[in-house]
């Protein structure tokens, strides 16, 4: 399974120059559409619901203190990607890559994953994962609607 450094280094690769915010969106974006289209996560590592929208923290650790990534600044291997799921980041970076990652943290708060996982913070801000099964769930039935 490729890891979320390969698919953002793929993302970086194929769409060039952009925020982090923008990267880990889209990095969310491609493991929605995976769940939904080919059935499987794309990458293993968890997704949280942070305040900003989904981050995924490990992505997040590679890339702290700095606002904008250029292709290379993440080390992966975009080869770790298969046929089809180079296929789908693809897909997402057609469908999504034309906002910014504001426009998408904003989308990512009226989406279901996000809004559920948001909701089980307990009161002291402890960071919590969004639900693959949500993830699943919401982006099967967006497709199912195309």
């Amino acid at each position: 399974m490729a890891q979320v450094f390969d698919v953002a280094a793929y993302i970086l690769a194929a769409a060039g120059p952009m925020t982090t915010m923008k990267l880990q969106k889209l990095c969310y974006y491609a493991q929605g559409w995976s769940l939904a289209w080919d059935e499987v996560p794309l990458f293993p590592e968890p997704i949280g619901a942070w305040a900003s929208g989904p981050v995924v923290p490990a992505l997040h650790d590679k890339h702290r203190g700095r606002f904008n990534l250029e292709p290379g600044d993440i080390a992966g291997d975009p080869e770790a990607l298969t046929a089809e799921q180079r296929d789908t980041v693809d897909a997402v970076l057609e469908a999504y890559g034309g906002l910014t990652g504001h426009q998408l943290s904003l989308k990512t708060h009226e989406e279901i994953p996000w809004l559920r996982a948001h909701d089980r913070q307990d009161t002291g801000g402890a960071d919590i994962t969004v639900s693959l099964d949500d993830m699943q769930e919401f982006f099967s039935g967006l497709a199912a609607q195309q």
